[in-house]
């Protein structure tokens, strides 16, 4: 492993960053994220302006990520699997999709659009201001399924190759993607480069999040349906990694998102997304149980790989 770290100490702090993240959540003060996003808008305001401006989203993406991801690593030399763990908790965000989603569906549920509304625009780009129910629930449940692979499995599966530094550095390329990776004129060329390596470190963890969704669909037809959406949908969104995680996940739970929505006062049509029905707010909490069982699903493939390296080096001893 490129982190250093056995197989079996990989699985017990996989274990530990989800219990820890489930146990405390967010840190309230100080968070190393939300720094880091001032420090990226900082240096966006810099240097996005003038020519060049995709060497300068290049050099922009340089000085905010591997100085932080240098650091890393020689904490994790000093201080072990102390730094791992407590850069696995940081940047993990399991707890913090339940915290932020699961309340929307209990507005929804009390008839409270306009609570409703609000709480869906702290995640979402698109407008909420006169949204209604089925298109809260859809962007709720589309937010679940896509940052289920960005908060969690992604870095589940970065930390697993590559330690805490791993998780760091694939949390803060993702981070760089969600502000500068947009197709408009302040970002189409300072911000490419951030997409690109942003999608690039997500093409391994997207396909196994969109395979856990088909695994984790409710029986045979299911995992039918899931699997047919990744095959046929998937190929004409405009991500390369949110494609497949979304279809799967809405065909997995049998919902059509996608579709249209609102941003800035325009209407964008997207791509269909699954196959059923219309999201409702109980379907708030299905994509959430079913972020909720893929990670259970990988920390038990992780416990079974540490098993069988175990049981290999004993049999060799």
């Amino acid at each position: 492993m490129l982190s250093g770290l056995s197989w079996p100490a990989v699985a017990l702090l996989l274990a530990a960053g989800v219990v820890l993240d489930l146990l405390l959540g967010e840190a309230r003060r100080f968070h190393p994220l939300v720094g880091f996003g001032n420090v990226a808008s900082a240096l966006e305001r810099r240097l996005n302006n003038g020519g060049g401006r995709l060497l300068r989203g290049a050099a922009g993406w340089i000085l905010a990520v591997l100085p932080l991801t240098a650091l890393a690593m020689w904490l994790c030399g000093v201080a072990g699997v102390l730094a791992h763990a407590a850069m696995l908790y940081f940047c993990i965000g399991l707890r913090s999709l339940r915290d932020h989603n699961l309340p929307i569906a209990n507005a929804l549920c009390r008839g409270d659009l306009p609570a409703a509304r609000e709480l869906t625009g702290r995640i979402v780009s698109r407008d909420t201001f006169d949204a209604n129910e089925a298109d809260l629930a859809k962007a709720s449940a589309e937010s679940l399924l896509e940052n289920g692979n960005d908060a969690v499995f992604g870095t589940l599966f970065w930390f697993a190759v590559a330690g805490g530094p791993g998780a760091l550095l694939f949390r803060l390329a993702n981070t760089l993607d969600a502000m500068w990776g947009y197709r408009n004129a302040r970002f189409l060329y300072f911000g490419r480069v951030a997409a690109r390596i942003d999608d690039a470190l997500n093409y391994i963890p997207a396909r196994l999040t969109a395979l856990s969704y088909v695994l984790l669909a409710p029986g045979a037809a299911g995992r039918r349906t899931a699997w047919r959406c990744w095959r046929e949908q998937a190929p004409a969104g405009s991500s390369p990694n949110a494609g497949p995680v979304m279809s799967s996940g809405a065909g997995a739970l049998g919902l059509a998102l996608g579709g249209a929505a609102r941003y800035d006062g325009e209407i964008e049509q997207r791509p269909p997304l699954g196959r059923g029905v219309p999201a409702t707010a109980a379907d708030i909490e299905r994509a959430w149980r079913l972020v909720w069982r893929t990670t259970l699903l990988w920390l038990a493939v992780s416990w079974l790989g540490a098993a069988t390296v175990m049981a290999l080096g004993v049999r060799h001893a």
